[in-house]
């Protein structure tokens, strides 16, 4: 089953054309990743998807268009981890991940021992209960972008966007925390559509690629398909050598 459909996405800020007719879709349990230069339109794209930015066009999620479903139900159905989330100041790792829990709080109620549980899964399962009543300024890089995919986790959504996961991190801390998003994947069907920058990084990761470059698809396919030497010195204008991986293609810069 498709978990997302897009058709035709357009959307324009100030005027500007960012996102020109995208069309594509991610099957239920797929990864797919959105790759392409900086301005390409990936991050505007995403935010679109999730219901974040104005849109012309057409996005399903699970079979139903992103208009139909009120904003309790987008949450409970799609969660989004963001580039630079807003943290609030002082707050502590458990409390921000209750957040995540908010689509099931009624208007002025209370948390639930239900939403309290949930929270204490997530936190579990990301290894972060040691760091629960920790301030999130505290944490480094690597432990705020679990906090982060606890609460998005948190809101029990089966669809997942992740919106540059590792540009902070270091080449060990993006491992982890990809390895972790691979594995919740597997074990709870999730459904994800990323961004990144990384094209070695996101070779590996995804069963699909899109390529977009000055807001239009100009390739999609396997990574394989997607990540050629002539597609990225056509749309990057940089010579690179692609070089066959164990678990992808590994891409790298040649000096001209």
């Amino acid at each position: 089953m498709t978990a997302v459909e897009v058709v035709d996405l357009t959307v324009r800020l100030d005027n500007a054309l960012i996102v020109d007719r995208v069309t594509l879709d991610v099957a239920g349990g797929e990864w797919l990743t959105v790759i392409g230069p900086n301005g390409a339109g990936k991050s505007t794209a995403l935010r679109a998807v999730a219901g974040l930015l104005p849109f012309a066009g057409t996005v399903r999620l699970h079979g139903r268009p992103i208009g139909e479903l009120h904003r309790r139900e987008r949450a409970r159905t799609v969660a989004v981890v963001v580039q630079n989330p807003v943290v609030p100041a002082a707050m502590t790792v458990f409390d921000y991940v209750l957040l995540g829990r908010t689509p099931y709080i009624a208007p002025l109620g209370r948390e639930s021992a239900t939403d309290l549980a949930t929270v204490e899964e997530e936190l579990t399962a990301l290894d972060l209960v040691p760091f629960a009543s920790r301030r999130l300024d505290t944490l480094s890089g690597g432990e705020r972008q679990r906090v982060f995919l606890a609460r998005a986790l948190a809101q029990g959504a089966r669809i997942l966007l992740l919106d540059e996961p590792t540009s902070a991190l270091d080449i060990g801390h993006q491992q982890e925390v990809l390895e972790l998003v691979d594995h919740l994947r597997a074990s709870r069907g999730l459904t994800v559509l990323a961004t990144m920058h990384d094209l070695s990084t996101a070779g590996e990761y995804a069963d699909r690629m899109v390529l977009l470059s000055a807001g239009r698809v100009v390739a999609a396919g396997t990574p394989a398909e997607v990540l050629t030497e002539a597609n990225l010195a056509e749309h990057y204008r940089v010579r690179v050598r692609v070089i066959p991986g164990e678990h992808g293609p590994l891409v790298v810069a040649v000096r001209s």
